[in-house]
């Protein structure tokens, strides 16, 4: 009797993936949390960078033209604490019959929220203060985010039970 593929075991192995891949990802966040320091726009980070890339905590970033920033809740770094932890809330739910749609759903969401930080790293990369490696890196990375929410979506959909 040979073994056949299932849709349904299509996509429990396609969602064991993409939960390993965040998984990884969400280690990544707290072992190495400078990789995604260019990734976050500086719109949403309470403190303004200082000249040495060290930010001041808890000061309210003023915008050039004197405003303050409205969606800047947190810092840098808890950004990217609360991004890994919402990656390795994900992995788990992925892994979950009961929770993979809303967690595909929610996955869905949060890789189409990051295209803003990859625009944002990109554009500054293409910026006065942009170097080389910044714009090989960030227009890598930016079109890599289709696959990926796209590849998310698609976990929403239920195998067919046979």
């Amino acid at each position: 009797m040979p073994f056949r593929w299932s849709a349904r075991a299509t996509q429990t192995v396609s969602a064991a993936a993409m939960s390993a891949l965040l998984m990884t990802s969400a280690m990544k966040h707290f072992r190495e949390p400078r990789f995604f320091e260019q990734v976050v726009p500086d719109y949403l980070c309470r403190e303004t960078p200082s000249a040495g890339g060290e930010s001041p905590e808890g000061r309210e970033a003023p915008t050039p033209d004197g405003g303050k920033r409205p969606l800047a809740v947190m810092s840098r770094e808890e950004w990217i604490a609360v991004s890994g932890l919402l990656e390795a809330g994900a992995a788990v739910g992925l892994l979950i019959p009961v929770t993979r749609r809303a967690t595909a759903t929610a996955v869905t969401a949060m890789f189409t929220v990051f295209l803003a930080g990859h625009v944002d790293a990109l554009r500054r990369a293409y910026g006065h203060a942009g170097s080389p490696a910044q714009r090989k890196v960030h227009t890598v990375r930016l079109p890599l985010q289709l696959p990926l929410v796209l590849w998310a979506w698609s976990l929403r959909k239920p195998g067919p039970r046979r």
